[in-house]
């Protein structure tokens, strides 16, 4: 039991980026993947967490190292043209990731409760997140973070409900099958940059650096191991700054791990309960649980919608706070999620 609590307390950033990066918008991504090949997809997991780990850990790493966000390291070490190309391309696409999660978490809440217009649940989602985020400090933010994190077991549950072969699942996660045809590889290209999401970059390095900053850690950590001014970190710091990295590590890779099990279990569900054999399509959210409903049970349904809010809610803090973020440190302002 101890160890279980010593291991949770040492989640934060790197389990909120991987669990963000199962949001509403990429709810609908995996169901769609689900619903247009079936089984077939499964196999990218297996691909997707190696990459999402070992691209997170550098963010992680250079959070840790600086103390500072991505946006101002890219500011001190490349030229400015490469910056505002950075945040040109990067803002509008998580404004319309914010904007689709929104609109995604409404339109599951007006199919719970069909007397309220999607429109009114929009609104108040969108008052309650900017008054959450502005009121409570960074260590508030981060507490009710984890918690929401939890909402993503929901998904795992579902697919138990549609009964699938599990020896078919089992021969489709470990032996690829690629169909050579445009759908397949447009699906392929949007799962791979639906795990692999550069908003994830911008909070992962801040989030360490925030943290860095909490625990007053900043100067051993900047030692990185190397002389300063003619003095090498004593055998303490060593293990200090080794056993930083380690947490890091383990909270990294359990955040990415958790993040592609959910992906895997999203695409089972829809790729055994919707999937026909000839491929459906599923725009939205509420298309995918609308499809689930009649076959995998009113529970499975229930499931699917309370978290896509759930999620939505977790991923919602964490794009408003890359943006605000890129925006403040390309301008030089203060910025700090303590701040109000």
């Amino acid at each position: 039991m101890k160890k279980i609590k010593a291991i949770l307390k040492v989640l934060g950033p790197g389990l909120i980026t991987g669990s963000s990066d199962d949001d509403p918008s990429g709810i609908t991504t995996y169901s769609q993947a689900g619903a247009k090949f079936g089984l077939l997809p499964l196999w990218t997991a297996l691909i997707t967490f190696p990459l999402m780990a070992s691209i997170q850990e550098m963010c992680a790493r250079i959070g840790i190292v600086t103390s500072t966000g991505l946006t101002t390291t890219l500011k001190k070490h490349y030229s400015k043209w490469l910056l505002y190309a950075m945040m040109f391309f990067t803002l509008p696409a998580i404004i319309l990731n914010i904007g689709a999660d929104i609109a995604g978490m409404g339109a599951v809440a007006n199919m719970m409760v069909p007397g309220i217009k999607a429109v009114y649940f929009t609104i108040a989602f969108t008052l309650f997140l900017t008054v959450l985020i502005i009121w409570l400090p960074y260590d508030k933010i981060v507490a009710v973070l984890k918690y929401l994190c939890l909402c993503l077991l929901l998904y795992i549950v579902v697919p138990f409900f549609t009964r699938p072969d599990w020896l078919k699942v089992l021969r489709h996660t470990l032996v690829p099958t690629i169909p050579f045809n445009k759908d397949f590889f447009e699906v392929l290209v949007a799962l791979l940059g639906t795990t692999i999401s550069p908003y994830l970059f911008f909070w992962q390095v801040t989030m360490e650096a925030e943290d860095i900053k909490h625990t007053k850690r900043l100067i051993l950590a900047r030692r990185k191991l190397v002389k300063e001014k003619g003095i090498d970190p004593s055998p303490r710091e060593r293990s200090f700054i080794s056993g930083l990295i380690r947490k890091m590590r383990l909270d990294v890779n359990f955040g990415m791990l958790l993040s592609n099990i959910v992906m895997f279990f999203i695409i089972l569900a829809t790729g055994t309960a919707i999937y026909s054999g000839e491929g459906k399509d599923i725009s939205t959210v509420q298309d995918a649980a609308k499809a689930l409903e009649p076959v995998a049970g009113r529970a499975s349904y229930l499931f699917f919608t309370l978290g896509v809010i759930g999620t939505g809610f977790l991923a919602i803090p964490v794009l408003t706070g890359s943006l605000s973020y890129i925006v403040a440190e390309t301008f030089g302002w203060r910025a700090s999620l303590d701040k109000k």
